[in-house]
């Protein structure tokens, strides 16, 4: 094989593998630091070895068999300073193994465990990322836009909290189940939507890396748990979302709207697995949970071929079940936008100002309402809202557009 294919092999090594064997390790040895420190080593001898050797016949047994080694060896040379001789033992550990949980696969245990509600939402993002995706520190840190100290030094406590506070490294029980289901949800939609429009000004508008790596993890969750419904939502969800990218923004940045986008330049591969996702939660005749019902609509924006061509009453009834799970003024500004379209714009503007005091601060909230103004013929105050916007906007592409959507006004 070619040093190309090699690296290559290694490259797909790394992302089919790295939570395989993070998940095994620490399986057996209890502790994260080890299992991160012995799988990296075994990346790395593979790096080495694999040009000279070949790649071998089952790359995944390999790595866990080398990563396997180095913990060991790391072991013994603590235990001969004296230091951890607690952790030598685990070299002879013939305590009977954990129970197991409803579901049995080693990664879904490592995904539960990064994501335990005992750790901060941030710190349940970057060490997942860590952990389960294979990213480094600088990667993590450079997507959330701080230092790579400073965020070596978040996974760091997050990895001493989970040891200290004894947090278990197993799935929930099957009471428990669906309330931690939506924590690990919930961090993936966060890392998918950083990388979907990326906070902070002068940043590139888009992670495509992060919203591929949360969609990745949304698939082997899938593949863990196929008949959890808020699970196949989310990956729907995303991969609709994701299916509008090379769409989303011109050739300088600016942010295209939904409604001003190329239709033809989605990806119509993303766009039929996600229609085919909903209508799987559709024909189970299950009540729909938030993710499920995002992805529905979703789905009717990118049933239509034309923006003229929305099911609008199909948007709002969705809406309609949405707020009852989600009575959140996000949601009912969205619900509102699409009121617009089907009772007018002054229907609509009269729910908007109902969220002032809770959207206040939130620049789409000062952008629909620059919209409904200017359908209204106020483009006086429609100006100010757009002002409004442009001020508390975080995103240089989401800028670019307000700015153009306000000099049209003349």
């Amino acid at each position: 094989m070619s040093v190309i294919g090699v690296q290559e092999a290694i490259t797909r090594a790394h992302r089919a593998e790295w939570a395989r064997v993070i998940a095994a390790l620490t399986r057996r040895f209890g502790d994260l630091d080890i299992a991160e420190e012995a799988a990296a080593e075994a990346f790395a001898t593979a790096v080495e070895r694999w040009p000279q050797d070949g790649v071998p016949p089952n790359p995944g047994a390999w790595l866990t068999t080398t990563a396997y080694r180095k913990a060991i060896d790391r072991i013994r040379r603590e235990n001969k300073r004296g230091d951890k001789h607690k952790e030598a033992q685990l070299l002879y550990d013939d305590d009977p193994p954990e129970p197991l949980g409803p579901i049995d696969d080693e990664r879904l245990r490592l995904i539960f465990t990064c994501c335990h509600p005992a750790l901060a939402l941030e710190t349940r993002v970057a060490l997942t990322l860590r952990m389960v995706g294979g990213l480094t520190v600088a990667e993590i840190a450079r997507a959330f836009l701080v230092q790579e100290s400073a965020m070596g030094q978040r996974i760091t406590r997050a990895k001493a909290k989970i040891k200290t506070a004894r947090i278990p490294y197993r799935v929930p029980s099957t009471e428990d189940l669906p309330a931690r289901v939506g924590g690990v949800l919930a961090v993936l939609y966060l890392v998918f939507n950083e990388g979907y429009l990326v906070t902070g000004p002068d940043a590139d508008p888009v992670r495509h890396d992060l919203t591929a790596e949360a969609i990745r993890l949304a698939r082997l969750i899938r593949a863990l748990m196929p008949t959890d419904g808020e699970v196949a939502g989310l990956l729907a969800l995303m991969l609709l979302i994701e299916a509008r990218r090379t769409a989303r923004f011109t050739s300088s940045g600016e942010l295209i709207a939904l409604d001003e986008q190329n239709r033809g330049a989605w990806d119509a591969t993303l766009i039929a697995e996600g229609h085919r996702l909903v209508r799987e939660r559709l024909a189970a005749a299950v009540p729909p949970g938030r993710y499920q019902i995002l992805a529905a609509i979703n789905a009717v924006h990118t049933s239509a071929r034309d923006v003229r061509e929305t099911d609008w009453s199909q948007v709002l009834a969705l809406y309609d079940q949405l707020v009852r799970l989600d009575p959140s003024p996000i949601v009912a500004l969205n619900r509102a936008i699409a009121v617009a379209e089907l009772d007018g714009p002054q229907v609509a503007l009269a729910l908007v100002d109902r969220l002032e005091d809770r959207l206040a601060d939130y620049h789409v909230y000062h952008a629909a309402r620059a919209d409904l103004l200017r359908r209204l013929g106020d483009g006086q105050k429609s100006r100010a809202a757009y002002d409004k916007a442009i001020d508390l906007a975080g995103n240089t592409a989401e800028i670019a557009n307000l700015t153009r959507r306000r000099d049209r006004l003349g």
